[in-house]
């Protein structure tokens, strides 16, 4: 009988074996930094998941890196779902993580189990996101969890909600702000959720937050005390170029190196020095 991904046999490097959501828990307990990266195509999930990325999360930011809205709202549920579905294409071992996008999951708890559902079933995800941890959300948090959908939390700066902040300011600067920010991880922790993304809040309050909760945290713009980290792919690859916050860090310059190619091929094109011979039949 195959072995499940969990019960893997000694002899596979850690860096060979399938990312689950037990993996990353022990992950958290071996202090074992996680890292984590948005995808929203075939062929960037393939290379993520050939680097090495242990979660690619199918963002609602593709409402904004994808498809040009200013927000993460307009986001679709069938739009999330085609996202999703070319993804897990191309992905063998980390974990696929797709968010619920913005009334996804607010209405009630049928319709975020169904919602849920569709993105475990037709998209194949192996986890699903969802933003808060209020009254309205922790029940439908555990109802997807006993329904044996795995789900992720975020936390501090919510995007899905920033009609509401105004602004993209960071999050949890006073202090009863952050109690309640370690308040709402704790309550996801205790839902069942196996891990939670915190977003732009002081490196101070992640840290703290870190070591209270027993599940993973994955910060974006909250220092490097949390267990893991996640970017936008296309702003750390420097492809947004309006996108300047510093918690991004730029490991390529893809905009400037894809404008000058398409440059290029427009000047040989031009020149009729493209095709070559060698490039026709």
């Amino acid at each position: 009988m195959p072995q499940a991904p969990d019960s893997a046999p000694s002899s596979v490097p850690a860096a060979k074996r399938k990312v689950t959501t037990l993996r990353l828990t022990e992950m958290k307990r071996a202090g074992d930094k996680i890292a984590a990266l948005t995808a929203y195509d075939f062929l960037t999930a393939r290379l993520l998941d050939e680097a090495g990325v242990d979660v690619i999360l199918v963002g609602d930011s593709a409402a904004m890196v994808f498809a040009g809205h200013d927000t993460t709202l307009p986001m679709k549920m069938d739009e999330m779902l085609y996202h999703v579905r070319v993804v897990t294409k191309a992905v063998k071992r980390a974990l696929v993580v797709a968010d619920m996008p913005f009334m996804t999951y607010h209405k009630g708890i049928d319709e975020a189990l169904g919602n849920a559902g569709r993105l475990m079933q037709d998209g194949l995800a192996e986890a699903v996101k969802v933003e808060g941890a209020g009254d309205n959300i922790l029940p439908i948090v555990r109802r997807l969890v006993e329904a044996g959908i795995p789900v992720m939390g975020h936390i501090g700066l919510r995007p899905q909600n920033i009609l509401n902040y105004g602004t993209y300011k960071t999050r949890g600067t006073s202090q009863d702000e952050a109690e309640q920010i370690i308040a709402e991880a704790q309550a996801l922790a205790d839902a069942g959720a196996f891990s939670v993304v915190v977003e732009k809040v002081p490196a101070g309050l992640a840290e703290r937050l870190t070591r209270a909760v027993p599940i993973p945290t994955i910060g974006i713009g909250a220092g490097a005390g949390c267990d893991g980290q996640i970017l936008v792919t296309p702003d750390m690859l420097g492809l947004n170029t309006q996108f300047h916050p510093r918690f991004v860090r730029h490991y390529a310059h893809l905009a400037k190196e894809m404008t000058g190619a398409f440059s290029r091929y427009c000047e040989d094109v031009k020149a009729g020095s493209f095709p070559s011979r060698a490039e026709s039949y």
